[in-house]
């Protein structure tokens, strides 16, 4: 074989072998590719309008910013549930609120004069520590406990703060969620708090039924949260907590850490939402749901779209 024909020959398979090594190359990135997007993690939400809609957003916002596949577990059920779920590996993420988790988890109690910031740094300190979760930054809304009354009785009876009503609840019917009822920030220290007595004992209703029943006179009160779109929707009123019973209660993505160390595009996606949403937005998002009966998928959608998300 002449020098050229060995030269040749030798180019040949030195391509042959580069060709070799690229698509082999490139078939490990596509199976890599592959694996990562059949990959799943698993956003859980509790048993309300809105939490629905903030878990239809974090699963929007991590799918538009990662390969990964999410699926969505929501109405779950109250506070303990999810946390459970969430402790225990069922679910990867779900939206939480930092007084529910300051008190109904971290069992602490609310002081006088408490802030965002203190209730936050303490759930953000604490969950790491005892459950192996992250707590990302608050999405930019405080939705605290909202108690209502129908906006005729606030004309009539110039209501205008919380402490307002003692003289008129022995004579009232009230109406309140089961957690409301049972949480340590819930109806008896709020009860102790503003010396409150009803006529008989509270109606346990869903939460999606407390306004009906409030607009339908089958109560006189009722516990909703300051978010709910249905309260201006329906004319009623919300009574300010004067007594600075309630604590901060920021919405805020709680992740577990396996979850987020395996996707870290994950916690990248979700801070994206930091500070992104107002009271009036989140309001707005409820009501379009429960007032109007969009899908949450468009909702979330629009939304996404109107802040550039």
């Amino acid at each position: 074989m002449s020098q050229r024909s060995t030269f040749a020959h030798r180019s040949c398979l030195c391509l042959s072998r580069g060709v070799l090594l690229l698509l082999a190359s490139l078939l490990l990135t596509a199976a890599g590719c592959r694996t990562r997007r059949g990959e799943t993690i698993v956003v859980g939400s509790k048993n309300f309008t809105e939490q629905i809609v903030l878990a239809e957003l974090f699963a929007q916002q991590i799918e538009a910013h990662s390969a990964l596949h999410v699926e969505r577990r929501v109405n779950l059920g109250g506070t303990l549930l999810c946390h459970q779920a969430l402790v225990s590996g069922k679910i990867d993420l779900y939206p939480e609120y930092t007084g529910t988790a300051f008190t109904a988890i971290l069992k602490e109690s609310p002081r006088l004069g408490q802030t965002a910031a203190d209730t936050f740094r303490v759930v953000r300190e604490e969950y790491p520590d005892r459950f192996d979760v992250e707590v990302l930054p608050p999405l930019g809304f405080n939705n605290t406990f909202a108690i209502v009354v129908r906006g005729d009785d606030a004309a009539r009876l110039h209501l205008r703060k919380v402490s307002d009503i003692a003289a008129y609840t022995p004579k009232w019917r009230a109406g309140f969620g089961y957690e409301f009822m049972e949480r340590p920030d819930g109806y008896r220290g709020w009860m102790a708090a503003y010396g409150l007595h009803f006529l008989g004992a509270p109606r346990i209703l869903d939460l999606g039924l407390l306004y009906r029943a409030l607009a339908d006179r089958q109560v006189d009160i009722v516990a909703g949260n300051a978010t709910d779109g249905l309260i201006a929707a329906l004319g009623m009123v919300t009574l300010e907590d004067d007594r600075h019973y309630f604590p901060p209660y920021e919405a805020v993505p709680l992740v577990r850490r396996a979850t987020l160390d395996k996707h870290p595009e994950t916690g990248v996606a979700l801070k994206e939402l930091a500070g992104k949403i107002s009271e009036e937005e989140m309001r707005r998002m409820n009501y379009a749901v429960d007032g109007e009966h969009r899908d949450p998928t468009e909702v979330v959608r629009a939304f996404r779209e109107a802040k550039g998300l």
